[in-house]
């Protein structure tokens, strides 16, 4: 294992095991202060569980990223520290607001507000999208007017996706170890092809989101726990918007001869967090012809479809992340390969293989028995 490798390896180990310790402190501590949701219409859980599992994560990402300090291995980085503080300093405000709505519920105009001013310092510090390449159009170089609100609306529409998801024990924290291991790998190789500068923080935040969501997990998986809350959620997906903005909203030279997510980074989480992102487009798309407002909350998610479906809450759980790991195969195999067409049909027959389960799966077991 290479250098670069081994110190990859130590941050993603310390966010996760920091995480793991700061999530049992933080599960007695909100047991204390009565930070506990009950079961009612809106949930699936049966018994009172812990929440505030954010603030955890939120330590976790601090060690991670004090220990990438004084390992030396990310000098490029911490030399120009602007943009990983206006990262972190994104993260608590968006932790603050999530947190304050486990407590007691915030407006939706007020929740937006929060992340906007979160997602305002990422582009203070030079965290935005500035570039956008569309394959056949070529490059598109935003205007300074355009950057501040592309960039803003990016942050909620990722945001809010993992906060939707997070409805099943251990679904937002594995959806999000997934596609944050995904994007982990295709930013290093673009860093190896010198397509993004060493001092890019977008691989260093991913290793980040990748240790957490692992140290988290172990506490979160069926039976949860602790859940992570409004705070967990909303900073996983500030993370993951970070980190994609980052890496895909500043390259403007085309990766010539290899795949055609090299050609267009930005699409990458797109695919890579298609299931939640598909979930919240889904949901808008459901209130929308219902006349209902957009943040009232539902039972008709693609998690709890499944359950309905009878697949129950672990394997239901199970379904989503493969699904997400399918989409971050079908980024990452063909990419990998000098986009070799072929790739496409083992995935291809993978996918028939997950649909017919998800569709057919639940049937089939219940005709057994």
């Amino acid at each position: 294992m290479s250098t670069d490798a081994w110190a990859d390896t130590l941050v993603i180990a310390a966010a996760a095991v920091a995480t793991f310790v700061f999530t049992e402190l933080v599960r007695r501590f909100a047991w204390r202060v009565g930070a506990v949701v009950r079961p009612d219409e809106r949930r699936v859980h049966l018994r009172p569980t812990p929440t505030l599992g954010g603030i955890a994560m939120f330590g976790g990402l601090l060690v991670a990223l004090l220990v990438a300090w004084v390992n030396g291995s990310f000098t490029e980085v911490f030399a120009q520290p602007v943009q990983l503080l206006g990262i972190v300093g994104a993260a608590a405000v968006i932790l603050t607001v999530g947190v304050v709505d486990d407590f007691r519920q915030v407006s939706a105009p007020a929740k937006v507000a929060g992340i906007t001013f979160g997602a305002s310092l990422l582009v203070i510090a030079g965290v935005s999208i500035v570039t956008f390449r569309v394959p056949r159009f070529g490059l598109f170089l935003l205007s300074d007017d355009l950057v501040p609100l592309v960039t803003v609306l990016w942050v909620l529409a990722i945001a809010n996706a993992i906060n939707l998801i997070d409805g099943l024990d251990g679904l937002a924290a594995g959806i999000v170890a997934i596609a944050a291991g995904s994007f982990l790998v295709y930013s290093t190789v673009l860093r190896e092809e010198g397509i993004i500068e060493a001092s890019n923080p977008g691989p260093l935040v991913a290793m980040c989101a990748l240790g957490v969501c692992l140290g988290f997990l172990p506490h979160n998986v069926s039976p949860a726990r602790i859940f992570m809350g409004d705070g967990g959620s909303l900073l996983l997906g500030l993370l993951m918007a970070a980190t994609t903005v980052s890496v895909g909203g500043s390259v403007d030279e085309p990766f010539s001869g290899q795949a055609f997510f090299f050609y267009a980074p930005l699409l990458i989480p797109l695919f890579v967090l298609g299931v939640p992102l598909l979930d919240t487009v889904l949901s808008i798309l459901r209130r929308a012809i219902g006349r209902k407002q957009i943040t009232e909350a539902d039972k008709n998610h693609l998690h709890y479809q499944l359950v309905r479906m009878g697949h129950g809450n672990r394997r239901a759980v199970l379904i989503m992340w493969a699904w997400t790991a399918l989409l971050s195969g079908l980024v990452l195999y063909p990419t990998l390969n000098e986009g070799r067409g072929d790739a496409l049909v083992p995935i291809g027959v993978i996918a028939l293989g997950l649909g017919l389960y998800t569709v057919l799966g639940a049937r089939a077991r219940r005709d057994r028995t």
